[in-house]
Parts: structure tokens; C-alpha cells; sequence
């Protein structure tokens, strides 16, 4: 058992915890706050949905150690909250409801839209509320309901309006703060300065063991690109288009994105920009990104340096990861296999033992957790 002490809904709770239970089990059960509905376990129905520190997160694949030293808000703790109050009467008024299993995680979702985004119209808030499904509405009532808060707002001379309209929703599998990545590399000047409204970025880079000029023909080789990235298939390409499908599993989801791509390269400045959109029929989700890439040299030429700007907006039911703070790891672990790989095909090492293998996200988010229990010991 593992001591926690954290503030649920601004009171202090102290408990003994297995490390497993996540967040849900213990609100519910330990602190009998049943408001938190648990739906599919998997976070990708959203009617968990909390506060932690003041950020929307799924109770249901976060662990109680987790918050340890954390503030976390439930639907409960709402009672006295203006904007939560004109939701549940907007709600209630565009027949946002029927069987209520939803609305928690609903309203808790649908009052970051609201504080985050004071300008959201219906597109927009459809966008943002694709993490969270419900069986009975259509959605209609609660897009209604949503976008009349955010008008009714508008309209008041003291609503505030903020930078922060332009990010996309931090809601996330929640890891703790210095846990998540290094400082990121700063994005090359050509890349787009200010992120999509609604996508999620992140910046990397790796180092690979070859000469600029080497890494810049390999780039060319679309093939050989593909053969470097797990759960890629490459279906049909020539110099500046691709089709294919991605795969990728993670725990009982599995999706299999088939989509196609446009590539534009600078051989001069040794820049490149990837455009792509696909889709997955098994969970009706859709996804569309581009990736700005640059070389650099490096150890006086003997090797290089891959500067990357991933930007993507994914829809559906698997949009809730696009905006978690665990799927920017998982894209630089994507990044990082990639650089592996790449380094082990120009050494003259076989890539992949079992092409067409799914990127298994599960391997990644257990060896994470591993890793994670472990810090406290080598401090």
C-alpha cells in the first residue's frame, strides 16, 4: 500500500492506496463521490472526466499515486461555480440530457470551453467535445446548450478573453509535472508560427549517424522511410505522394489508419514538409498533421541532426489522446523507434523482424509506468 495525501473539491484527503487503483475507483469508493461515472475503463468514453489542478483529466486511466500532492475537482465540487450553473440551466434547457450517465464528464469538459475558449462557435465546440460520447442525446441539445453559455458570456461586458483560446484542450491521461519531456528543441524558422486552433503540437529531435547528404537521399526513399516506422504500410507511392495505412494498439484499441500524404522537399535548404489525413473505420476517427522537418550537421559534418515540428488534429472517438500530455511521449517514442531504426538501416541492420506489426502503445505505457515507480528510488 502506498501513502497519498491530496485535496479533492478543497478538502484534504489522506489515504492508503494499492499503486493500481486508479483515480476513479478511489473517488467513488474511498471518498464516495459517485458522481464520476465509470463507462468504458479505456478513456475514450470521457464520463470520468475530473479536474486536476484546474486541467480535465480521465479518472479512469489515472492512478491514485498520481495526484499525490494534487488538487482534484468532481462534478460535486461544482456547487458553487457560476459558469457550472448557467451549464446545468442551459443544459436542462436545450434538452442536453436523457439518461445522465454522461453529463458529469460532459459538464466538466464543456466548462473548459467556456473559461478556455470565450469566442467557440458550434464547429468549434463539437471539436472540442469529441473526446466525450454519449448514447442518447445526438448532441445537438448540449452543442446548443454549450455555444448559448459561451454567447451569454460574450455578451456581458466583463467577460475575459485570453491568449489561451488559441490552444488546443489540455486534457490528458495526467502525469505529473516534470515528468513529461525535456525542454523541446526550438522549431526551425520556417515552421508555422503559432499552432492550429484545435490541433496538438509538439517539437523533437534525434541524431542520426550519417552525413547530411546521406540522411537527405534516404529521406527521398519513401520505402525505406516507411520500413523505419512501426505499424507502417506502404501501399502505393511515387516522388511526392504516398498511400498506406498506420496501425496501432493500445490495450484493447486497435486502429488503422488508412490515409495518403503530399511531400514537398527544399533540396537546398534540406527541408521538408509531409501533409497527411486518413482514417479509421473501426472507431470512426480521423486524423490530419503535417511535419516540418530540417537537417542540420553535426560532429563537423559526420552526423545529423533531424529537427521536427509534428502538428495533428484527430477526431472521433479516439480524439481525447490528442489532447493528453501521455500522447506527446508516445509521439516521441515514435520519434525516438523511428531514429532507431533509421540508425540500424544505415548501418546495414535489418529494421523490422515483422513487417506490418501495429506500434503496440500498451509495450510503451507499461515500461513509462515501470520507469515512473522507480524515479523516487534513484533520488
Amino acid at each position: 500500500m502506498t501513502p497519498v495525501a491530496l485535496s479533492v473539491n478543497g478538502r484534504k484527503v489522506q489515504a492508503l492506496v494499492e499503486p493500481r487503483t486508479h483515480l476513479a475507483d478511489f473517488l467513488r469508493e474511498h471518498c464516495r463521490l459517485t458522481g464520476t461515472h465509470l463507462g468504458c475503463e479505456h478513456g475514450v468514453c470521457g464520463a470520468c472526466t475530473v479536474l486536476i489542478d484546474d486541467k480535465p483529466a480521465r479518472a479512469c486511466i489515472t492512478y491514485a499515486v498520481q495526484c499525490d500532492g494534487f488538487a482534484v475537482q468532481t462534478i460535486e465540487g461544482f456547487d458553487d461555480d457560476p459558469i457550472m450553473q448557467e451549464l446545468r440551466m442551459a443544459f436542462s434547457r436545450e434538452h442536453g440530457l436523457q439518461c445522465g450517465f454522461c453529463t458529469s464528464g460532459m459538464l466538466i469538459a464543456a466548462r473548459d470551453i467556456v473559461q478556455r475558449l470565450p469566442d467557440a462557435d458550434a464547429r468549434r465546440i463539437r471539436v472540442e467535445l469529441s473526446g466525450n460520447l454519449c448514447r442518447c442525446t445526438g448532441y445537438l441539445g448540449i452543442i446548443n446548450a454549450v455555444e448559448s453559455v459561451v454567447a451569454a458570456r460574450r455578451s456581458k461586458p466583463t467577460a475575459v478573453t485570453s491568449a489561451a483560446a488559441a490552444q488546443p484542450a489540455p486534457l490528458h491521461a495526467f502525469v505529473p509535472a516534470g515528468e513529461v519531456a525535456p525542454p523541446s528543441i526550438p522549431a526551425p524558422a520556417s515552421a508555422l508560427e503559432e499552432a492550429r486552433t484545435g490541433w496538438t503540437r509538439f517539437e523533437e529531435s534525434f541524431v542520426v549517424a550519417r552525413s547530411p547528404a546521406t540522411v537527405w537521399a534516404t529521406f527521398a526513399d519513401i520505402p525505406a522511410v516507411a520500413a523505419c516506422l512501426d505499424g507502417a504500410e506502404l501501399t502505393e507511392h511515387d516522388a511526392n505522394t504516398a498511400k498506406g495505412k498506420m496501425r496501432i494498439k493500445l490495450g484493447p484499441i486497435q486502429a488503422g489508419f488508412a490515409g495518403s500524404a503530399v511531400i514537398e522537399r527544399d533540396d537546398r535548404a534540406q527541408r521538408g514538409i509531409i501533409r497527411g489525413a486518413g482514417s479509421d473505420k473501426g472507431t470512426g476517427s480521423r486524423t490530419k498533421g503535417e511535419i516540418v522537418y530540417r537537417l542540420a550537421p553535426e560532429a563537423a559534418g559526420q552526423q545529423t541532426r533531424v529537427f521536427l515540428t509534428v502538428e495533428y488534429s484527430l477526431q472521433g472517438a479516439l480524439a481525447q489522446f490528442s489532447r493528453s500530455g501521455l500522447v506527446l511521449e508516445l509521439g516521441r517514442r515514435l520519434v525516438s523507434d523511428f531514429a532507431a531504426n533509421l540508425n540500424a538501416r544505415l548501418a546495414g541492420a535489418e529494421t523490422r523482424a515483422a513487417p506490418r506489426t501495429p506500434f503496440n502503445a500498451g509495450r510503451f505505457l507499461w515500461s513509462w509506468f515501470i520507469d515512473w515507480l522507480r524515479r523516487p528510488f534513484r533520488r
